[in-house]
């Protein structure tokens, strides 16, 4: 079964044909830039281009950086405030022509890794992280997911996690990895003592580098790389339409 996932990101917007049977992309994913403020309206319309550019008529997942709740997005993260309390699955199925189910983007992201990536057949309790603009969270307890956790926003040291961790502010203050490394163990360290995981995995931008990171972080978690690497929040998108 085949369903086009859609992963919309602080910077860009990627998307392409799953076969949710296998977890695998059946085309070339294909990434548009997110337009500039992140607006409701622009964001449906690359969603819409990136339907056309499939020759889409079927079902959408489409993975949002916000808290969804029945189609609605409660929050925005990094992405315009006007996203707060629209009811942006009718919205993007406005402007796609196609059914369409929303789910959060770490959560998506997660959905994909306990399936057919890094924490696929792990019971316990598992913490997923996407960092990049920001850091998303998914957590799963014997494979369940528990939607719309916020973890990036927990606030470490006077500032939110993502504001002192991500992989955008690495870029932006010119951090060494080893520096980087120091501040992410210490998102992790204040999640390992709330919630006491199994395994944490990091997705996100970041994963692609967890060899230039991974010594720099103190948890007694294991702390593992995305099996799916970029590809997990499309599949996951696509994986929550079939659900």
């Amino acid at each position: 079964m085949s369903i086009l996932g859609i992963d919309v990101g602080g910077s860009g917007i990627k998307g392409a044909p799953v076969d949710i049977d296998s977890g695998r992309l059946l085309d070339d994913r294909l990434r548009i830039e997110t337009p500039e403020g992140g607006r409701p309206d622009d964001v449906a319309e690359v969603i819409a281009r990136l339907a056309e550019h499939f020759d889409w008529q079927g079902a959408i997942g489409c993975a949002l950086p916000a808290v969804v709740k029945h189609g609605v997005t409660l929050t925005a993260a990094n992405i315009h405030q006007d996203w707060i309390g629209r009811d942006a699955g009718a919205m993007i199925a406005d402007a796609t022509q196609c059914p369409v189910t929303l789910i959060n983007d770490a959560d998506g992201a997660g959905l994909a890794e306990m399936r057919f990536g890094a924490g696929r057949d792990q019971p316990g309790t598992v913490i997923v992280l996407t960092v990049g603009t920001g850091i998303g969270s998914a957590i799963f307890v014997d494979g369940r997911l528990v939607p719309n956790t916020e973890f990036g926003h927990l606030e470490i040291r006077g500032k939110e996690a993502e504001h002192r961790a991500s992989d955008q502010v690495r870029k932006a203050k010119d951090l060494s990895w080893s520096r980087w490394g120091e501040r992410f163990s210490e998102v992790l360290q204040r999640l390992e003592a709330l919630f006491w995981p199994d395994l944490f995995i990091i997705g996100g931008g970041v994963s692609k580098k967890h060899d230039r990171w991974a010594e720099h972080v103190s948890v007694d978690t294991r702390v593992v790389p995305a099996g799916l690497l970029n590809e997990a929040g499309i599949v996951g998108a696509a994986m929550a339409a079939r659900r």
